[in-house]
């Protein structure tokens, strides 16, 4: 099985940062719905299957770990495959473009400008529409789990939710950069579930996986206000991402491969 070489995906990568900087708003906004639903879906699994073994967690605490960051990674799939728009991803696509002067800088603000909005309502709709009012995960252990979710990622300093942010998005962004490696649909699904799994696993924060957690267990009745969601995890979540997805990955990729040319 051919695969494409760390420089031939900075050449994939760099042509859909073109093609998505050629998207009209209205298409942008649609997809980045449907991305932020996405992934909203693969973390509601996250939590029937992470939380669904209470007794087996208090002994192995690591096998509850690994089962949430198992089922994950369907939604990041369903973004590639299907096609949808995902800001953390998009984090790395325009910048090797960026520094290489084939893309202003514009074109990245105001791709995740928009993407984000787009995912958050989509993480939302799925969260209040899909799993509160459904009761997917209303009965125990499942109510209990989301909410302890939340409130262990509303409880960390800034910098310590900011520093898990990068680690998050460092590896989505490599889960992206390995799917591009393959050229069929079997490689690309075992690129991106290695290294997602591994961030959900070790608890880092994702801020669009977050605009689903932290809302569905407020809906579900968590002590947790918008504000301290927003200023709490959002906000350190969504820079530490952008550095994770635009300088580990799209500034050092670049430059090992591009700049040194």
């Amino acid at each position: 099985m051919s695969l494409n070489t760390p420089p031939q995906i900075i050449e994939v990568a760099s042509k859909m940062a073109i093609a998505k900087d050629n998207y009209s708003a209205k298409k942008i906004l649609t997809l980045s719905f449907l991305g932020g639903a996405y992934i909203a879906i693969g973390a509601m699994l996250a939590i029937l299957l992470g939380g669904g073994i209470p007794g087996i967690a208090v002994e192995n605490p690591g096998i509850s770990k690994f089962l949430l960051g198992a089922a994950f990674p369907v939604g990041l799939m369903m973004v590639v495959m299907a096609g949808a728009e995902l800001f953390t991803g998009n984090n790395a696509y325009f910048i090797p473009n960026v520094l290489s002067g084939r893309q202003a800088w514009n074109a990245p603000l105001r791709n995740w400008a928009l993407v984000y909005i787009g995912n958050f309502v989509g993480c939302l709709f799925v969260a209040y529409f899909i799993a509160h009012l459904t009761g997917v995960i209303s009965a125990e252990p499942w109510g209990e789990y989301a909410q302890n979710i939340a409130i262990a990622k509303t409880s960390n300093p800034f910098y310590k939710t900011l520093l898990k942010g990068i680690g998050a998005n460092w590896l989505v962004c490599l889960a992206l950069w390995m799917g591009m490696s393959a050229q069929h649909t079997s490689g690309k699904i075992m690129g991106i579930w290695w290294p997602v799994m591994t961030f959900v696993a070790l608890g880092f924060e994702h801020s669009i996986a977050n605009m689903f957690f932290i809302p569905l267990a407020m809906f579900e009745g968590a002590d947790i206000s918008w504000y301290t969601f927003i200023v709490k995890n959002l906000i350190p979540a969504t820079i530490g991402n952008i550095i994770g997805g635009a300088f580990f990955v799209g500034t050092i990729y670049w430059y090992a491969y591009e700049k040194t040319k």
